[in-house]
């Protein structure tokens, strides 16, 4: 490979929008011209940018598909010009003519998840993805054959004396496509990829690329999305690591970014930006969520019902760093049973991020509703209707703000909540989007702390101590704390990853030390309130399991292992 002149190859690092197919072309042609001026004889974006990742059923629809054929050719004619450049887009694809993907014989033509290499105006071979995963947040069965099913050879293609091999996504973490596209002459693998973030899914994807150029002996680089999509978020990152699986190049995480990869031999030279610590990686994915969710939906602004308590507070913190404070406004909604020192330190909170604050108080329509119902009630205690009844009145207000102005209510249910339904529906579940639904109690206080932290050398603190160290309470009756109703949140976390996202059984969990009558508790409690998680709001996935895409469980079940 020494004998080889040195060639440039940009890593597009690009944030798309599903559906916007002439925006994201648009995004394309300017990246890849950036990246001519810059001396890049290649540019590699990501899997699906043309059409953004995942377009779910939009793929089964005639017109999206062709959209995607002629969005294709107009960004290959829009480059004709860039002397020298090759250019691979990842893309939707069917086999034919532009005008065959138009007929009515398209219904049964099959869909490949695909990846072009544009050069000279033309497109000069297209590569099906011939590994689809199907777990997780994935369903890419639903949607798309196997490249394998259209019998076709690899893709390998010459720019400046070297040999590229293009692989999509999971191809990279199988042997065969690789060890394919090396047989077929391949001296560099490109792999196009939308993987969606999740804690920890940095690391691990660059370890499995690692031990593909390992295994086949040969650098490989890796171009990734940014941005988020509904529940999920692309993390960006994208690298290039060396035929000895060391990674030389890594581009910034949750920003758009060129990364250029310089390849003289067999060696790799370019940025390499730092992984962010954990608490860092999932503020950023907040962030990002949160942004895009509204930006792309086009939503003016967010509402939050800022209780005084700490989930409320980082829900507005991460709200402010996504849009600005102009954007967000904080209502206080205090009840009878509000402790004085919430509404202080909700007003304090919103003073130092500078947010609009209003305080409507649901007194006089709490008594009002259990004056309409005291008929029907008499004789009887009060409970966690009335509980539920304060909850519904200010989700109700919450919700008339939110039509009479637009911006959308973001709700602050964290996911401990959500998994033991201590949350009500239509009450503080109601809302447009779900922030810290994948949030863990115990992960909710790590942020708040690691957010004031990046404020300390400023002399100030975002989130106000007393917010963080008081007993969380929802405040629906007198003297009440969570840990009247729920196991120390210590507890309920780690049974609650063992159940769900580690999959182990209620046995396994007692075995490791937990007290069974814990155990027991949560995972009942997990499995009753399935009908009220079907209910809520989309939100922000940062685990590998999440309420959401990657899970579906049946409301009604009578299994209890």
């Amino acid at each position: 490979m020494s004998a080889r002149p040195p060639v440039k190859v940009a890593l597009a690092q690009i944030n798309v929008t599903v559906g916007d197919i002439a925006g994201n072309a648009q995004r394309i042609v300017e990246f890849a011209r950036r990246a001519h001026a810059e001396g890049a004889r290649l540019v590699l974006f990501p899997e699906l940018s043309l059409c953004g990742y995942p377009p779910e059923d939009l793929l089964l629809r005639p017109a999206f598909m062709s959209a995607c054929a002629e969005a294709l050719h107009s960004v290959a004619k829009a480059l004709a010009d860039l002397e020298g450049l090759h250019v691979v887009v990842g893309h939707p694809h069917q086999f034919g003519e532009r005008g065959d993907v138009r007929s009515k014989s398209m219904a049964v033509q099959q869909r490949f998840n695909a990846a072009s290499v544009l050069a000279g105006g033309r497109i000069l071979a297209t590569y099906c993805k011939r590994e689809l995963p199907n777990y997780q947040v994935f369903d890419e069965r639903r949607y798309f054959a196997s490249g394998r099913d259209a019998a076709q050879a690899p893709v390998v293609f010459d720019v400046g004396g070297t040999r590229f091999g293009v692989l999509v996504c999971e191809d990279a973490w199988f042997d065969e496509p690789a060890a394919s596209a090396k047989a077929a002459g391949a001296q560099v693998l490109c792999v196009l990829n939308a993987s969606p973030f999740h804690l920890g899914k940095c690391a691990e994807r660059e370890e499995r690329m690692a031990l593909r150029a390992r295994s086949t002996g040969l650098p490989l680089l890796y171009s990734h999305l940014t941005g988020a999509q509904d529940e999920i978020v692309f993390d960006g990152a994208s690298f290039a690591v060396d035929a000895q699986g060391a990674v030389r190049v890594r581009a910034p995480m949750f920003e758009e970014a060129l990364s250029l990869v310089e390849i003289d031999g067999a060696a790799l030279r370019g940025p390499l930006a730092e992984v962010p610590a954990l608490e860092a990686q999932a503020w950023a994915a907040l962030v990002t969520g949160v942004r895009d969710y509204l930006g792309k939906n086009g939503f003016p602004g967010a509402i939050i019902g800022l209780s005084g308590g700490i989930d409320s507070a980082l829900v507005l913190a991460i709200a402010v760093d996504a849009l600005g404070a102009d954007k967000v406004r904080a209502v206080m909604m205090p009840s009878p049973y509000t402790a004085d020192i919430s509404w202080i330190d909700a007003r304090d909170m919103a003073e130092r991020l500078s947010v609009r604050y209003d305080e409507i108080s649901i007194v006089p329509m709490f008594d009002a509703f259990r004056a309409s119902l005291a008929q029907e009630f008499a004789g009887l205690a009060e409970d966690a209707t009335e509980e539920n009844i304060q909850a519904r009145i200010r989700g109700t207000l919450l919700m008339a703000l939110s039509n009479k102005f637009g911006a959308i209510v973001l709700t602050t249910g964290n996911k401990s909540e959500m998994a033991t339904g201590y949350c009500t529906l239509y009450g503080d579940m109601a809302g447009g989007f779900a922030v810290i639904k994948d949030v863990a109690k115990t992960l909710v206080y790590r942020l708040a702390n690691w957010r004031n932290t990046q404020e300390r050398a400023q002399g100030r603190e975002v989130i106000p101590q007393r917010i963080i160290t008081r007993p969380p309470s929802a405040e629906l009756r007198p003297d009440q704390t969570d840990q009247d109703s729920l196991p120390p949140y210590e507890v309920l976390d780690a049974i609650l990853e063992r159940y769900m996202q580690e999959d182990q059984s209620i046995e396994e969990i007692v075995a490791a030390g937990f007290e069974r009558a814990d155990v027991e508790r949560v995972t009942r409690l997990i499995k009753v309130n399935e009908y009220k998680r079907r209910q809520a709001p989309v939100g922000i996935r940062i685990t590998h399991r999440a309420f959401g895409r990657d899970w579906r469980y049946p409301i009604t079940s009578k299994f209890r292992a």
